[in-house]
Formats: C-alpha cells, structure tokens, sequence
C-alpha cells in the first residue's frame, strides 16, 4: 500500500506546521511546503500533518483505490 501527497501550491500560506508535525514528509522552500516526495507508505505523521494545515492545503490519498485519506472531509 502506498499513500500519494500532494501541496495545493495556490492555497498553502506556509505556515510550516506540516514540516513541524512530519519532517520526513514535508520541507519548506521559498517560504512555502513541497511534500519531499510524491508516494510515500502509510504513516500517522503524514495523516497529522495534512490535519494540522490551517488552510487544508495538503491532501494524501491511497494510491490504490483513490480515497482521500487526510484531511478527513
């Protein structure tokens, strides 16, 4: 099973929580998050993150089947 990350680069303010919360996964540049890369495993860090963005700019889905995993709608 693998996860797909993906930062909408118009909506995120670069707040860095999601660097915060999974530095693993996430990396500020020019002031803004970039997932470090675009299929990752399943991880409860990565889930945190895309639940702590205050503007919901990241959005993991399984790769599988499609569903959104994080942030739960």
């Amino acid at each position: 099973m693998s996860w797909s990350i993906a930062v909408d680069d118009q909506t995120c303010i670069g707040s860095g929580m999601c660097a915060g919360v999974a530095p693993d996964h996430f990396e500020l540049v020019d002031g803004y998050s970039q997932a470090k890369k675009d299929r990752v495993e399943p991880s409860d860090d990565l889930v945190d993150a895309a639940e702590s963005c205050p503007v919901e700019a990241i959005l993991v889905r399984d790769v599988e089947s499609g569903k959104v995993v994080a942030p739960e709608e």
